[in-house]
């Protein structure tokens, strides 16, 4: 059989590889929780026991019981309308999930396969001991470091990790051969090495010859000469090498390198690497029986990864899946309906409270924000016509340098570009990004005004002089004293330098020995600027606190000027200014409008009253001047 319109096997196999791997690294079940997904209204766990599936929509998606999410200044917002909005925004991406799901359910089904919300639990309970956490720890580290709720976890990482478990049970034994081996990768011995990779054999050659005749500079060359930025940064270290988890060669080289040896060249890829031997650590003194039941948990959860995801392109193979949804005909002659897996409908009303159940908070949000500006624009008297979208449009293509031969904006490859980025159709670009910015232009209009003073600063930043200096980044004061006084000490550049490389916390200047962009007059940092601009050749260095960092910054030199006649840019700055000053304007504008709205958002549980008129807020102040004023001198002298 053949499938008809479907998803991106791409994204598909993605899907079942991040599912399948079950938290075995942290991130990957994090970047999961967009995929999979299933298609019941309560938008619980799909499970096949139907008793279990019936208990566990007491555990439902946390909502209002009513049909209004939101209320915006009196305007309602209500469920329907934010189902169709989730599903506009989301529809394909949650479509396709929709359908793995359900290929997922009806092979499980085919083969008996039943998943209890009793299994999900120890699941759940298993995952959060494996990194050793309480149940509850472990969903709050979800819900707050990566917005995963309780709900979703259960849903889409964890019931698919279960069925494709049970679908593929028989291919997860683990053998005495893959236990060892997993027992040396992880306890065995392992050896500290410097590495330095380039792209190029002929490089790789010229650098081994003076690795060879130069071994106590191999630091210096991998900072200079590695593409391998992270390991580059501190002098080519990595982390110990052991047996069985990566480059064969790489590791079989390593193994067999004494203290202090440098490597012959090893081909990796399109690479070219040199290793330089740090030393060897002996095995951890790790009993084997006393880890040899995570261990097998790690084997079988690896095998699970790659099996799971040939099971899945199996049941796609055999899938026909029709995507209604995208296709303008089929959905005039199936209306209601998104898709067909296997003859099962998924109706778009299932396609909209999934939509609504993954993503209802963040598209509430814009939907409210929406909502402000219409009622703005209302109060004004003020609307946003096609011309001025139209005009939106080809004012960002500009910006962006989309223009074509005769230097007018592109418009159609403009929308071309950034919907394909931003991963949106047109008609959502237009919603979430066009109109807002039309609309709040046009409540703003004249009230951004270009003087005199922003075109000298403006002049003056782009081409006036600037200054070059070296820079060591601290943590503390403390630090920060401490290499001020030996830069003062010894005031070389050389011995800078090295104290940059030493300790800055800033890995780019650390690596560049200190050495940072020039400093330019008003480029948003006018502390730093102030003190870089009064510092001349000869002067001790000087600690700037920016933030909670501390810059030691040490003087090297001043550019010069430009030669550039002010009236020669002053239409470039005037547009560039322009338009920095009104989007300064467009930000205040939506806070102003959002601040002072009365918002009733029943999805999150919040409610917002509007800010006090300031004449309310300069009485309540007043009112706390005459109260500390007739309050006696010691209760002044307690406060």
């Amino acid at each position: 059989m053949t499938r008809q319109k479907t998803p991106s096997p791409k994204n598909s196999r993605r899907w079942v590889w991040m599912v399948a791997s079950a938290f075995v690294v942290l991130g990957v079940a994090f970047a999961s929780r967009q995929f999979g997904s299933t298609a019941e209204a309560d938008a619980n766990p799909p499970v096949t026991d139907p008793d279990v599936r019936q208990a566990s929509a007491k555990q439902a998606y946390k909502e209002p019981e009513h049909d209004v999410m939101a209320i915006v200044n009196g305007e309602d917002i209500n469920r329907r309308q934010l189902e169709q909005a989730c599903a506009e925004r989301f529809g394909e991406s949650v479509l396709e999930s929709i359908c793995n799901k359900k290929l997922i359910m009806h092979h499980c089904q085919k083969r008996g396969v039943t998943v209890t919300q009793q299994e999900v639990e120890e699941e759940l309970e298993r995952m959060a001991k494996r990194f050793k956490l309480t149940r509850e720890s472990w969903l709050e580290l979800l819900a707050n470091e990566r917005g995963v709720t309780e709900a979703e976890y259960k849903r889409d990482i964890l019931w698919p990790t279960i069925a494709l478990r049970k679908l593929v049970a028989t291919e997860l034994t683990v053998t005495d051969e893959e236990l060892k081996k997993e027992y040396e990768s992880q306890f065995g011995p392992s050896v500290r090495t410097r590495i330095i990779v380039v792209a190029d054999g002929a490089k790789a050659e010229k650098l081994h010859q003076m690795l060879m005749a130069n071994p106590d500079d191999f630091a210096r060359f991998a900072m200079n000469e590695s593409i391998d930025v992270n390991s580059a940064s501190i002098g080519g270290l990595i982390q110990p090498i052991r047996m069985h988890v990566g480059d064969p060669g790489l590791e079989r080289v390593a193994f067999s390198l004494k203290q202090g040896q440098i490597s012959q060249i090893i081909p990796i890829g399109e690479q070219f690497a040199i290793l330089k031997c740090e030393g060897h650590n002996l095995p951890r003194d790790m009993p084997f029986a006393s880890v040899k039941d995570s261990l097998t948990e790690t084997i079988r959860d690896g095998k699970l990864r790659d099996e799971a995801a040939k099971k899945f392109a199996e049941f796609q193979n055999t899938a026909v899946i029709q995507n209604v949804l995208n296709d303008e005909k089929l959905s005039q002659q199936m209306p209601g309906v998104a898709a067909l897996v296997n003859g099962d409908k998924v109706t778009m009303e299932e396609l909209g409270k999934e939509a609504f159940a993954r993503h209802g908070q963040d598209v509430l949000n814009i939907e409210i924000g929406h909502k402000l500006l219409e009622q703005a624009l209302r109060a004004a008297n003020l609307t946003v016509t096609q011309d001025d979208i139209n005009a939106e449009i080809a004012h960002a293509a500009k910006l962006a340098g989309v223009v074509n031969d005769a230097g007018q904006p592109d418009v159609q490859q403009w929308i071309k570009l950034t919907t394909e980025e931003q991963g949106v159709n047109y008609k959502m670009y237009v919603r979430d990004s066009v109109w807002p910015s039309a609309a709040l232009k046009k409540l703003t209009d004249g009230q951004v005004q270009v003087t005199q003073e922003d075109l000298q600063k403006g002049y003056e930043a782009n081409y006036g002089p600037r200054i070059r200096c070296r820079a060591v980044v601290l943590g503390n004061m403390r630090q920060a004293q401490d290499i001020w006084e030996k830069a003062r000490t010894n005031p070389s550049m050389e011995f800078f330098g090295q104290l940059a490389e030493e300790y800055s916390i800033e890995p780019t200047s650390k690596a560049l020995q200190g050495e940072v962009p020039p400093i330019r007059r008003h480029g948003g940092q006018p502390q730093l600027e102030e003190v870089a601009f009064d510092m001349n050749e000869n002067d001790p260095p000087r600690i700037v606190q920016l933030g909670d960092k501390y810059v030691v910054l040490k003087y090297e030199g001043r550019t010069n000027p430009e030669n550039i006649e002010m009236a020669a840019v002053q239409d470039i700055l005037m547009q560039d200014i322009l338009e920095k000053k009104l989007r300064l304007a467009m930000g205040q504008r939506y806070d102003d409008i959002h601040r002072n709205a009365r918002i009733d958002n029943y999805l999150a549980g919040t409610t917002q009253a509007p800010a006090p008129p300031k004449a309310a807020q300069q009485q309540r102040a007043g009112a706390a001047v005459r109260d500390t004023a007739v309050q006696p001198a010691s209760a002044q002298q307690q406060r």
